[in-house]
């Protein structure tokens, strides 16, 4: 255990652990250190030089990100010695950008131009970068801008520790850049964890923006916005509100004002996939079909299976990801029900996530030749949006969801890691024994840890079941398969640290411990709610019994189903 100390930074004192970065104590203490290479999640380097402070006792001025808490320590952090140092190592990082291109023009890069402007910093005063890369596109989710690269190296160490290793640094000096790995046996999974730990946005989503806001200007045109689990909690911190905080609310006030014509919820798709992910399970345990079954919501691990191990494409749930099957619906028995032509209806997902901006463009889900969902936001772009036409989120009155956005407490929390193998178990419970669990809540599966294991009684089974985050955990346990084939029945896998509350299109920073935050308010929604199983969602309920279980079996494939096939590089 560590022994607590006091320290003064800019005369305040501070209360902290004893080694700490200094940096960690002083953001943790609303104290700003400008800073581009530092995660506290991630191996210190301190190649940028940018967050210097000065040891007040010993007069040595050194990275705080290195720098430990002890105890009596006193450190300044805004010096004039300090400014000049910071400011010349600032432009010695960012020789040669242009603040006016068009990329910082379209809302990029604006926190690192305020630091810059801060610092007084002049980008042109030394040599500029020679970097002839162009941008990369990783398929249809992110993007690479070499150009803006400023080598901290924090994406290629993220996309090393999820166990992907598809980025590397490339050049000398002035011109190191990020670029990826040419090795046709490496690719990128679309998971965008590069893009939520790029403090430049050199890695960023491909925005989405633009096409949004021409549908929505667009009179001929139903807009329905749907928004995942993970985005109630977490936009708020775009906001300067509290970490976790549940905005549902506000944020269907915030659609509207933005021009949305219906406010609908990813959730209610949660609940479809539940039912269709339990029943197939439930199939699959007594009629001897394919086990594990591995869950298939998370696109970045699904583009995982299908590019690293095509073998197990078997053991995925062909059932559609939430976002499919709610947007889906709506072009299916919502506009059917309202009469309204469902090429004119623009679904809009607001999602935690890159990868679901390459699930949405795949050909193999489209319904009747239409995308069950036309575009995808991140997080951060909806902030953008909401930002851009002065929508002040946390000021707004609380409105309830359209109709058919009701939802379940099991919904709300897919977002976090265990969720969704959470979610699915209340209702298989139901479709195993035929009875209603009474206890609703599975301890054994929640939490941060990158895999957990559990059995679970369902009647006279013992369900084996395994939860996993990124997939340098999955590939742990494949190995545990090959060794013990019955080891699990049922896994769920998400590509990003924590779930999809951890995803790449999430507020920046996000780091483990506000991951655990949103995680907490994810559970908060579900205890604080009547209804807390899928199965028994009433909208739900009508979708399957007046419509979906009158369809062909082929139509029912169509709009709840869909398969995998083995990927090569960039596919």
């Amino acid at each position: 255990m560590k022994n607590n100390v006091k320290i003064y930074i800019d005369d305040k004192e501070i209360i902290c652990e004893e080694g700490q970065s200094i940096l960690r104590v002083a953001t943790d203490n609303g104290i700003d250190i400008p800073h581009f290479c530092y995660h506290e999640d991630l191996e210190i380097d301190a190649n940028c030089r940018v967050c210097l402070v000065k040891d007040e006792l010993t007069g040595q001025i050194n990275t705080s990100c290195t720098m430990k808490a002890k105890d009596g320590l006193k450190v300044s952090t805004n010096s004039p010695e300090i400014q000049i140092l910071r400011k010349k190592n600032m432009e010695l990082l960012f020789a040669g950008y242009k603040k006016k291109s068009p990329t910082i023009q379209k809302g990029y890069f604006s926190k690192t131009e305020k630091i810059l402007d801060d610092n007084k910093v002049d980008t042109d005063k030394y040599e500029k970068k020679e970097i002839n890369d162009p941008i990369h596109k990783m398929a249809t989710a992110a993007e690479l801008d070499p150009s803006l690269c400023i080598a901290c190296n924090k994406c290629v160490k993220v996309c090393k520790k999820i166990g992907v290793g598809f980025l590397k640094l490339e050049g000398k000096g002035a011109g190191t850049h990020v670029t990826f790995c040419k090795d046709p046996k490496i690719d990128c999974v679309y998971c965008g964890q590069c893009t939520v730990h790029c403090p430049v946005e050199a890695a960023r989503e491909q925005s989405h923006i633009e096409a949004v806001e021409k549908a929505l200007n667009n009179p001929d045109k139903i807009v329905i916005a749907q928004m995942a689990p993970s985005v109630r909690v977490s936009i708020g911190e775009e906001f300067n509100q509290e970490i976790g905080l549940d905005l549902t609310k506000k944020m269907n006030t915030a659609l509207k004002k933005l021009g949305f014509d219906y406010v609908f919820d990813v959730n209610m798709g949660a609940d479809i996939t539940t039912i269709v992910e339990a029943k197939e399970l439930a199939d699959r345990i007594q009629n001897k079909g394919v086990l594990p079954m591995f869950t298939s919501c998370c696109p970045g691990w699904v583009k995982f299976i299908e590019f690293y191990h095509p073998e197990l494409i078997p053991n995925l749930t062909t059932a559609r990801s939430p976002q499919i099957h709610s947007g889906g619906i709506f072009k299916t028995w919502w506009a059917e029900k309202n009469n309204i032509d469902p090429k004119k209806i623009v679904v809009v997902s607001l999602m935690p996530c890159t990868s679901k901006k390459y699930e949405s463009n795949h050909e193999k889900l489209l319904i009747d030749g239409m995308k069950p969902v036309d575009h995808v936001l991140t997080v951060r772009e909806a902030a953008k949006m909401l930002k851009k036409h002065n929508v002040d989120l946390p000021m707004l009155e609380e409105t309830e969801v359209d109709p058919v956005g009701q939802y379940s407490g099991a919904a709300a929390i897919y977002g976090a890691t265990g969720g969704v193998m959470e979610s699915a178990l209340r209702s298989a419970y139901y479709y195993v024994t035929g009875k209603e669990l009474d206890k609703v809540e599975f301890e054994s599966v929640r939490g941060m840890n990158g895999i957990k294991k559990a059995t679970i009684k369902i009647g006279d089974l013992d369900l084996k079941v395994g939860v996993i985050t990124t997939v340098k955990n999955a590939e742990i346990v494949i190995e545990e398969l090959k060794r013990n084939p019955d080891a699990y029945h049922y896994i769920e896998v998400m590509a990003c640290p924590g779930g999809c509350i951890g995803g790449g299109g999430q507020p920046i920073p996000s780091t483990n411990r506000i991951i655990a935050k949103r995680i907490k308010g994810l559970y908060n929604i579900d205890d604080t709610m009547q209804l807390r199983k899928a199965h028994l969602n009433p909208i739900v309920k009508e979708v399957f019994e007046t419509y979906l279980n009158k369809l062909s079996h082929e139509r029912q494939e169509q709009i709840l189903h869909t398969h995998y096939s083995q990927k090569r590089k960039f596919e």
